[in-house]
């Protein structure tokens, strides 16, 4: 099982990247969502230029962000920084959709563009939006074609399973493994942190470091599953009356702000309330228990355990992981 770790980006992203490298993660990814992070290209080649063995990779990319030129231009310069260390991984949309006011995209156009970035960063000749398509980039400019990075696709659902198996070679999963994943690389993000025996979960430090896990529960479930699937968390009632007194057409500037970074005041008092619930529902625990979920998770086909700090001290929490999973 490897031990990789993502990043919302932001400015100190590089500073984190370099700290990651020192502590052994296997992997650092960054988000791609530009409503709410630093722009991920930036921060990779940054990163890139600062260390030699962590691996490097966005996820996951939002196709509708970007043109698959424009990606796969990307892709080949961050490989020319970090040779042999880059991966890619490739979803329908979260936070980078959400938070412009859009649904996830179709599982077909993911594919479609999987297929056709994959076919650029080969040397081919594609077509994209009724044109036929290729890299054109003289010498030096960025890496010789072919340029083979590892590509993940960002999938819970069988749906995305399907896209995996056919353009894919992996699965970037958030939360919860995804059960048709077995035999393949399968990345499991995950949000949490370190507890010491005893420690209070409504804590200053533990919120801080932690509450974004619980936070994203509801976000993620007042958009996938609606108002009454959240009001059965401890919380819920009163976190969904918040959210819908804001105007629809506005709410998604709202629902998502602070994603996996902070509490917001509309989620504050929810999180507070349903506390009890980051054993469960995040990776949280004493290093035993962690050691524990790690266990379980592999045992459920995860190949690549993808741990998201937070909260004031980035650092702290990266070494407080390490140490704790490593035993």
């Amino acid at each position: 099982m490897d031990l990789s770790c993502a990043f919302v980006t932001c400015i100190d992203t590089p500073d984190h990247v370099v700290e990651a490298e020192r502590l052994g993660y296997h992997r650092a990814w960054a988000y791609d969502s530009p409503a709410i992070t630093s722009d991920v290209w930036v921060a990779l080649a940054l990163a890139a230029t600062r260390t030699s063995t962590i691996g490097l990779g966005p996820g996951v990319l939002v196709p509708s962000l970007r043109h698959p030129m424009t990606n796969a231009a990307a892709i080949a310069s961050l490989v020319c920084l970090a040779p042999g260390r880059v991966a890619v991984a490739v979803g329908s949309g979260f936070t980078g959709r959400y938070t412009l006011g859009q649904r996830p995209l179709r599982w077909s156009f993911v594919e479609d563009y999987v297929s056709v970035l994959r076919g650029l960063l080969r040397g081919e000749t594609v077509e994209w939006e009724g044109a036929p398509i290729r890299m054109l980039h003289s010498d030096g400019m960025v890496a010789d074609r072919r340029v083979d990075v590892a590509v993940y696709i960002g999938a819970d659902g069988p749906k995305g399973t399907a896209v995996a198996d056919r353009v894919g070679d992996g699965i970037f999963a958030a939360g919860v493994p995804n059960s048709a994943a077995a035999g393949r690389p399968h990345a499991l993000l995950q949000f949490g942190t370190v507890l010491e025996t005893g420690e209070d979960l409504r804590s200053e430090r533990v919120l801080a470091a932690a509450g974004h896990a619980i936070a994203v529960v509801f976000h993620a479930t007042y958009e996938r599953g609606g108002p009454d699937a959240v009001r059965r968390f401890p919380g819920g009632a009163a976190w969904v009356r918040d959210i819908e007194a804001i105007a629809a057409r506005e709410r998604h500037l709202v629902t998502h702000e602070g994603h996996l970074v902070r509490i917001t005041d509309v989620d504050r008092a929810a999180v507070f309330e349903a506390a009890d619930m980051l054993p469960a529902f995040s990776f949280s625990g004493t290093p035993a228990q962690l050691r524990d979920k790690v266990a379980a998770l592999g045992a459920q086909g995860v190949t690549e355990i993808v741990y998201q700090p937070a909260g004031p001290d980035i650092p702290g929490e990266l070494a407080r992981m390490a140490n704790a999973i490593r035993g």
